[in-house]
């Protein structure tokens, strides 16, 4: 079987790395020949994820198509899979949450939890809304990784907001904020990994480090797997989906986005679940049964950015005595170069004991730093 992934960074190196273990041939789309999955997959091919001719030429010879990224070309996408060629997930499930105004159109529509919410155009249009504040501000398509997302307290504010089409999303007070991955094959069977709880980086907005099994109560989890699972049968598509939910003051579950993808939140379960959630994709991809999800131990994610004030040549301060430390897996993505606040790499800790999760989180992230 011939599969093709679009995009080579580091999800797609991950899902190579289990693509392994399979009889399968594996092509990558990319721009970049230096990209984190290029020296990983059979055939690799230079080429513009974002254009039609370049995306349909790269797919029409293939069994199946997925992507690590949702920024593709979803017109080509259609064509291949009218042709025959499988996509996963579906071009309508990454059309409908490639756009950000679209997935909350969706969300509203399938009447799963989610903030309220306005559609703006352009700054001007803010002027309407300031009843609605305070709020977050999200460009409907390009964002990425905490980009394209502005908190507006007050309209002093508005100057930081965006003049192209963007969803203004109500402030949630927000107690936990989880992740939960959904997988569905062809057949519309489902499985879910256990959340994972997500602590962030105040200042640069990104992951600081992650927990799982997250700690929630029965209600809490119950309420949190039902929603993900309705949101998934929606989309009406194999594939993988995470589903970054809020968890209220109230106790409210609320989703906030959908990845129709493997997705930073799941690193762990390479070490921490049977299955794996690159491994379950491929088993979606091949037709094979579901993987069994429970987790073998409790797990933490520090994620590798690189180091402020440095920016080339990636070395890694203190890797060796990271090394050293039990029950501690470290992943480099292989990216030549660094600058502040880039994806360089993740470790994933486990433990029965959370105290030791959190502790060993922290001291990574003191010991561990990619510089140039």
């Amino acid at each position: 079987m011939k599969v093709g992934i679009l995009g080579g960074g580091q999800l797609g190196r991950m899902l190579l790395q289990a693509a392994a273990n399979y009889v399968v041939e594996t092509y990558v789309l990319e721009n970049d020949e230096q990209c984190p999955a290029a020296h990983l997959c059979h055939h690799f091919v230079k080429g513009d994820i974002k254009d039609f001719e370049t995306v349909y030429n790269f797919g029409k010879h293939l069994d199946a198509v997925t992507v690590e990224i949702e920024a593709v070309n979803v017109e080509a996408l259609e064509k291949l899979e009218q042709e025959g060629v499988k996509i996963y997930p579906k071009p309508s499930a990454i059309k409908t949450i490639k756009n950000k105004i679209t997935q909350k159109e969706f969300y509203k529509s399938n009447e799963v939890p989610s903030p309220d919410f306005r559609i703006t155009h352009s700054i001007a249009e803010l002027n309407y809304h300031t009843s609605f504040l305070p709020a977050v501000h999200k460009l409907g398509e390009g964002g990425y990784d905490g980009k394209g997302v502005q908190v507006l307290k007050t309209e002093k504010e508005f100057d930081k907001a965006f003049d192209a089409p963007s969803v203004l999303e109500k402030m949630v007070n927000i107690k936990k904020e989880i992740a939960i991955i959904v997988a569905m094959n062809s057949k519309g069977e489902t499985a879910f990994f256990p959340p994972a709880e997500m602590v962030f980086d105040p200042v640069l907005n990104l992951l600081d480090y992650q927990v799982s099994p997250a700690k929630l109560t029965n209600e809490v989890l119950w309420k949190a797997e039902a929603i993900a699972i309705k949101l998934v049968k929606a989309l009406n598509s194999p594939g993988l989906f995470a589903i970054e939910i809020f968890v209220d003051n109230n106790n409210e579950v609320l989703v906030n986005e959908t990845a129709p993808r493997v997705h930073n939140s799941g690193h762990h379960t390479i070490e921490a679940n049977y299955c794996s959630q690159y491994d379950m994709l491929w088993r979606i991809m091949l037709d094979y049964p579901l993987g069994n999800t429970d987790p073998i131990l409790p797990s933490s994610i520090v994620n590798l950015l690189g180091a402020e004030g440095h920016s080339g040549e990636a070395k890694y301060d203190g890797l060796d005595e990271v090394l050293k430390m039990d029950n501690v897996f470290v992943h480099l993505y292989g990216k030549k170069q660094t600058k502040p606040g880039r994806k360089m790499g993740h470790v994933t800790i486990i433990s029965k004991e959370y105290n030791e999760l959190t502790y060993k989180a922290h001291k990574i992230k003191n010991t561990l730093k990619v510089i140039s």
